[in-house]
């Protein structure tokens, strides 16, 4: 059964730090581009990350370019997010996202609630 597991998220003050990771089970991780998107109350769900499937680009939205930092770990088929200089705008419910076309495959994490405090 595919699993896509994410952990890391809470609460942390403006100025903080998190990481959120997002690990994968059941499906062939290496062969898939990997995202992470964020949906704040109210709002429409925003793309904030994304990797190639051999990590060699990424690519941010303008709101996170500079504080947050995409990366993965092939052998341990698990995707990262590295949230600094955290805002009360960031404040949102993280998605984790793996697609392939080759392998005909979309996978969700869960979702994890991160809030930043004024």
């Amino acid at each position: 059964q595919v699993q896509f597991v994410e952990s890391g998220g809470g609460l942390v003050q403006t100025g903080g730090s998190l990481r959120l990771s997002c690990a994968a089970s059941e499906f062939n991780f290496s062969r898939y581009s990997l995202a992470w998107e964020r949906q704040a109350p109210g709002k429409e769900r925003e793309l904030v990350a994304g990797i190639t499937s051999a990590g060699d680009s990424t690519a941010y939205a303008p709101s996170v370019k500079g504080r947050f930092t995409i990366s993965r770990d092939n052998v341990k088929s698990t995707v990262y997010l590295q949230m600094n200089s955290l805002q009360p705008e960031d404040t949102a419910v993280y998605f984790c996202n793996a697609v392939s076309a080759v392998e005909d495959g979309n996978y969700w994490g869960q979702g994890i609630q991160v809030t930043v405090s004024p």
